[in-house]
């Protein structure tokens, strides 16, 4: 049973260079046609995901800080009746940092959202020129600070490995990161995704993206800076203080059931993938049919679920318990890691184990991708 949800609103209000969702776009939004969608999407997920108390949500998408609060608090007023909440629920919602958004953060804190992702992405105005951020740096910043006022938790992101930026740049801005006071950070390297305006860019001549051994260097950089702050990765790209890691995010990495509502949302349920359809429209055409949004549910086999738990926990500084993966999935240890790979990537640094634990090492983490498929053995791989 879930004891995770993800609510995905999937509304712009203007384009994005690097992610898919453009077409969702949209200045006007039929708001009570939208919540009775999700609450029939919920109420339907629910009866097939429920029976134990929710320790997180998550609001994500496009630009879900421009929900109406009270729709918020219809929707996590309905989610508690139909879970129940733990305790110590982290409620979390993604953000801009503009001041339009910023604007209704107490409402939004006032109708049970206690976490907050703000997307900074930098605190330089050129860099977020480049990034196609509607927001300055001066903005991102009052909107941080509007933020830690009203919500018990929050976290923002940052990107670096931008063209042209050195050590000395990143050194300096990750630093004053750290210290403005959030014992969250998420600091990704930029990736050029197939089909964005920035792949275009690239392949026209308009930027040069940063060499491999550059963008290394500042991998190194981050985790020694950051974890001399106190804030050490607990993720590749996810850093913070003891007790304050994403607990939302932890139960995709430790590959936990998670439901997954709204236009495109994901989950996982008793061995099920779900996916709901991606195109607004055809989505509340579905639930209006249907009672629910879903386009697909489709059973994992053991070695596709195996695989899937190896990949995202072998993320994470914790690492992954082989034994426990083995039960869980009842095959034999040496069906989901190559002992020999892993015998030699621990001879040289790049992986550790620990009784029945393994990760991938510090020296390790930059080359995650290259270890991943020689870690996980073939017959999960090509599962």
């Amino acid at each position: 049973m879930a004891r995770a949800l993800y609510i995905h609103w999937p509304f712009c209000l203007a384009k994005c260079p690097y992610c898919d969702f453009n077409s969702h776009v949209r200045e006007v939004v039929d708001v009570a046609a939208w919540q009775a969608a999700l609450l029939a999407d919920l109420r339907h997920e629910a009866e097939r995901a429920g029976g134990e108390r929710l320790e997180s949500i998550f609001f994500g998408g496009g630009t879900p800080s421009l929900m109406p609060p009270a729709l918020v608090a219809a929707l996590l007023a309905e989610v508690e009746r139909l879970w129940g909440f733990a305790p110590d629920i982290e409620i979390t919602l993604e953000a801009n940092p503009s001041s339009v958004e910023a604007a209704k953060f107490a409402d939004l804190a006032a109708a049970g959202v206690n976490r907050t992702s703000l997307g900074l992405q930098s605190l330089e105005d050129e860099a977020l020129r480049f990034l196609g951020r509607l927001h300055d740096a001066r903005e991102g910043l009052a909107a941080l600070e509007v933020a830690q006022r009203v919500f018990g938790r929050v976290s923002f992101d940052l990107i670096y490995a931008l063209p042209g930026q050195n050590v000395d740049d990143w050194d300096k801005q990750l630093t004053r990161a750290l210290g403005l006071g959030t014992g969250h950070l998420s600091l990704y390297q930029l990736t050029i995704e197939p089909g964005t305006r920035f792949a275009t860019d690239v392949r026209l001549g308009g930027f040069t993206p940063l060499d491999d051994d550059a963008a290394a260097d500042l991998f190194t950089l981050t985790r020694e800076t950051a974890t001399a702050a106190g804030l050490p990765a607990y993720e590749i790209s996810n850093h913070a203080r003891a007790g304050e890691e994403s607990r939302h995010n932890l139960a995709y990495w430790r590959y936990r059931d998670y439901a997954g509502i709204g236009p495109g949302a994901h989950g996982r349920r008793g061995g099920l993938a779900t996916l709901r359809h991606k195109k607004p429209e055809n989505w509340l055409s579905a639930v209006g049919r249907n009672g629910h949004g879903l386009q697909e549910e489709r059973a994992l086999g053991a070695a596709e679920q195996a695989s899937e738990a190896l990949l995202m926990g072998l993320r994470l500084a914790e690492g992954i318990d082989i034994a426990a993966l083995a039960g869980r999935f009842g095959m034999a240890r040496d069906r989901l890691i190559d002992p020999d790979q892993l015998e030699h990537l621990c001879a040289i640094g790049l992986a550790w184990r620990a009784g029945e634990r393994l990760g991938v090492t510090e020296q390790g983490m930059p080359l995650l991708d290259a270890i991943l498929p020689r870690l996980v053995a073939d017959a999960l791989v090509t599962a």
